[in-house]
């Protein structure tokens, strides 16, 4: 599946350049996704890998979703153990079949990180990262925004059927949330809302708000012995 080329670069780049991001420049990121989100559950579609390197900036500056890799198709629940360490939601890690309710989560989590420069479950180790999750032991920068931290405990509700986003109502709590209550809905949608970075681009083609990866040492690097090859000589 091949999206068209998107120039601006990684929204993991600019929040990484920042520290962290304004409150206005935060919503204005949360909208986009969150209109995002309600179209792909619309479809039944849980997308599963929200996180700050999975999202484009368009030359405008304007949010595309990339890396479809562990987004699946749902009709009641799904057991894979998938995503990003800081990412998951409490019910991939304890394995009790989850749905659309963990990119709720994950929006949670992302908001923290973009107003904080940090996300909220953090450790060395990533059983480290599971247990604070799953004991949902988290401290809250000074300052944050009250309205803004009380969208995020309701994103990052353990119980998946109290959790913002995944009730009776759907998307629509999470667009009626405080946070978003100067936000007309279809101007996110159609795009009108004024991004707070708009990537510097000189052509179509331009690639230099991408990191550069050198992969000219793959030469030097040395072959596999043939005891570890012969581990895979059954399959």
């Amino acid at each position: 599946m091949l999206f068209e080329y998107v120039c601006g670069g990684e929204l993991f780049s600019y929040l990484r350049n920042a520290g962290k991001f304004s409150l206005p420049s935060g919503l204005f990121y949360a909208c986009e996704i969150v209109s995002a989100l309600e179209y792909l559950h619309s479809l039944s579609v849980v997308y599963r890998d929200l996180k700050p390197e999975n999202l484009l900036l368009d030359r405008d500056g304007h949010l595309k979703i990339t890396d479809f890799g562990f987004a699946k198709k749902l009709t009641d629940r799904t057991w894979t153990l998938c995503g990003t360490p800081e990412y998951l939601a409490p019910e991939i890690i304890q394995s009790k079949g989850h749905n659309k309710a963990v990119d709720w989560w994950a929006l949670g989590i992302l908001i923290y990180e973009m107003l904080a420069g940090y996300p909220p479950f953090f450790d060395d180790n990533p059983f480290g990262i599971y247990e604070k999750i799953l004991g949902g032991r988290m401290e809250w920068p000074r300052p944050m925004d009250p309205v803004a931290k009380d969208l995020i405990k309701k994103l990052l509700t353990q119980d998946r059927t109290k959790r913002l986003g995944n009730m009776k109502n759907g998307a629509e709590d999470v667009k009626r949330h405080r946070f978003f209550k100067n936000i007309d809905w279809d101007d996110v949608y159609d795009k009108k809302l004024k991004p707070p970075i708009v990537p510097k681009v000189n052509f179509d083609g331009d690639t230099r708000n991408f990191d550069d990866y050198p992969e000219n040492n793959w030469r030097s690097t040395a072959s596999v012995s043939e005891t570890d090859c012969a581990a895979f000589n059954d399959f």
